[in-house]
């Protein structure tokens, strides 16, 4: 099996999700925003996502993964593209899609249709 993901195929994940929008910032990163709140970041190397606490654990000390540069101390995690399985990647990001929408106002959510 290849680990490997593409920039474009992270957009196509995180797009897929509801009521996202991409905007690009930071020094040229892809940044994925439900609600006006990041919940994933691209660039050319790597993907940052946010986590739970569990997740944090699992990607940091026993998987592909490390603390996400400036991000950490909110649970988010970073894992280079040649190194995110394809297959479970989708589960990562709509992960981090589902606790950043969690987050929200419930008539931010209402409005968005979550």
């Amino acid at each position: 099996m290849s680990l490997a993901l593409t920039r474009d195929e992270i957009g196509a994940i995180a797009l897929g999700l509801p009521a996202t929008s991409k905007v690009v910032q930071w020094g040229g990163s892809d940044v994925y925003k439900v609600g006006g709140k990041v919940f994933a970041m691209c660039g050319d190397i790597y993907v940052a996502f946010k986590v739970t606490d569990i997740g944090f654990v699992v990607l940091t000390e026993d998987g592909p993964g490390r603390q996400a540069p400036y991000c950490a101390k909110g649970q988010w995690v970073a894992v280079d593209l040649d190194r995110l399985d394809p297959n479970e990647a989708q589960g990562w990001i709509s992960t981090a899609h589902a606790l950043i929408a969690a987050k929200l106002a419930k008539k931010v959510r209402a409005e968005l249709g979550l």
